[in-house]
Parts: C-alpha cells; sequence; structure tokens
C-alpha cells in the first residue's frame, strides 16, 4: 500500500512539440519511456522559472492533462517532469 509522497526528483522525459511561426514551444504530448503517451490539453502559463522541488530552471510550462494539472520543464536541451516519489509502508 502506498501512503503518500515523500520527494520528488527530476524525471527527463521526451516531449511532442509544436514550433509557431514566431519559434516559440507549445508542448503536446509527453512521453514517458514505456511508452506511455500524455496529451497536454491545456498550456496554462509559460514562464523562466525554477523547480522549488527538484532543483534545476528554465521553462516552466503548467500544463493540464486530462483533469491533473502539473508543472513541465524545459531545460535546455532537455525536458523534465517533478517525478513523484511514493512513501513505502
Amino acid at each position: 500500500m502506498v501512503r503518500g509522497t515523500i520527494a520528488r526528483r527530476k524525471r527527463y522525459v521526451a516531449v511532442e512539440v509544436l514550433f509557431d511561426e514566431d519559434g516559440h514551444m507549445l508542448p503536446m504530448a509527453i512521453r514517458w519511456d514505456d511508452e506511455r503517451r500524455f496529451v497536454v490539453d491545456e498550456v496554462r502559463d509559460a514562464r523562466r522559472a525554477a523547480s522549488l522541488k527538484t532543483g534545476g530552471d528554465g521553462m516552466r510550462y503548467t500544463v493540464r492533462i486530462g483533469s491533473k494539472v502539473t508543472y513541465l520543464f524545459f531545460e535546455d536541451p532537455r525536458w523534465f517532469v517533478e517525478e513523484r516519489i511514493a512513501e513505502m509502508p
């Protein structure tokens, strides 16, 4: 049984990106290394910011995937998410 989150770590991921005519990046989907694909339904915000939970900084995208809102970071040249590390019983 998993009780909760005790920490977070950087999890580097593949991201499908659309570039607009001005060269801005728009993340469209996140691909996990086990081939799962999560479609980004909405990008709510994009700004330069640090990851306070895992360290590092770059462009922070606030994205909605289904009903969940999370951060996706572009730390040139790689993308990462703040992966939860579960507490074990």
